[in-house]
């Protein structure tokens, strides 16, 4: 899997609009073949701050999406950004969830017991 994230600043006028497309894109991306996710989010803390999330099931459904015409937005929002966009592409081999949690406080407190 792969687990892309763009974290874009701009400027508070430009967010709600950037924020649009964004979501618009999301919700077109996240029924293409190999999208696991695609969301949107608003930083709470820092005003005019977005980051966008795409989860891919192959590297090759990642890059026809990245190579899509659709993708212009993404890059025109980036464009627009007061700094340097933050992008992070990770690969991910294994996933886990709840059950890690719990055998961690477990092994920390063996008198805990999960519900």
């Amino acid at each position: 899997m792969f687990h892309l994230t763009i974290r874009i600043k701009t400027s508070p006028r430009e967010q709600e609009n950037a924020f649009v497309v964004l979501r618009s894109l999301a919700e077109r991306t996240r029924v293409l073949p190999g999208c696991a996710v695609c969301r949107i989010y608003q930083d709470v803390q820092e005003e005019g701050a977005l980051l966008f999330e795409e989860i891919w099931s192959s590297e090759d459904a990642m890059n026809r999406h990245i190579r899509s015409e659709g993708y212009r937005d993404v890059l025109l929002i980036m464009e627009m950004a007061h700094a340097k966009p933050e992008i992070r592409l990770e690969t991910i081999s294994n996933l886990t969830g709840m059950e890690t949690l719990e055998k961690l406080r477990e092994e920390a407190n063996p008198n805990l017991k999960s519900p």
